[in-house]
């Protein structure tokens, strides 16, 4: 992606509270905001940047605080090499620890409940509200990938293996509790089955389902 401008913004926050300080950093990096020293960061001048750096300067503003965007027309050739690397690098990271999500706590997490045999459809929603989680954190990044770092293609193949997992578990699920949860029902038509996932998810007579605690995702 080519980036005619840059944008930089150059803050002071108040060193105390620090929480004000934090607030700050996390916001410019769910930005994916580059910092080339503290309280010194860059990004791509896109209309979307643009308006988002206006509301946390506005924010730093309101902490006390002072900030200056400087409009960067263009960088040096081999300055923005440094920097299109940089940016590379730290979405690398990001796409990294997806990787280790799916690898060192999805992926055992299915293992775990195999090995358990704890085929429920609860456990099946858990695991599957747990996999959009995953999905929702990549996108994320992906928006903000603007240069395409490599390791974008090792999360798509790892979304793949989780969703055929996740799968599988639901076919197993279904295999074993499917006939034992649904109900014979008669109407005009004919017989008709009724299952448990139509139970959880039928009309507002049914009683709720409070589910269980999750773990949280990274």
């Amino acid at each position: 992606m080519e980036i005619p401008r840059w944008l930089v913004l150059v803050y002071r926050v108040p060193s105390e509270p620090a929480s004000r300080r934090v607030a700050i950093w996390r916001e410019l990096k769910r930005l994916g905001a580059l910092y080339l020293q503290q309280c010194v960061c860059i990004l791509p001048d896109l209309p979307k940047i643009a308006g988002e750096l206006e509301r946390v300067g506005a924010k730093i503003e309101a902490m006390s605080g002072e900030h200056t965007v400087f409009d960067v027309p263009h960088l040096r050739p081999e300055a923005e090499i440094r920097i299109v690397a940089a940016f590379r690098a730290l979405r690398d990271k990001e796409y990294a620890e997806i990787v280790e999500e799916c690898e060192t706590k999805f992926v055992k997490e299915i293992d775990f409940e195999h090995f358990r045999q704890n085929y429920t459809f609860e456990e099946a929603e858990e695991i599957a509200q747990d996999f959009d989680k995953i999905r929702r954190w990549y996108a994320s990044i992906r928006e903000r990938d603007w240069f395409g770092a490599d390791r974008s293609g090792e999360v798509e193949g790892w979304l793949d293996r989780c969703q055929t997992l996740l799968a599988g578990f639901e076919e197993e699920v279904y295999r074993r509790t499917g006939s034992e949860d649904s109900l014979d029902l008669t109407s005009e038509n004919g017989p008709a089955r009724l299952t448990l996932r139509d139970l959880k998810t039928s009309g507002p007579d049914l009683p709720a389902d409070s589910g269980s605690p999750r773990r949280a995702l990274g």
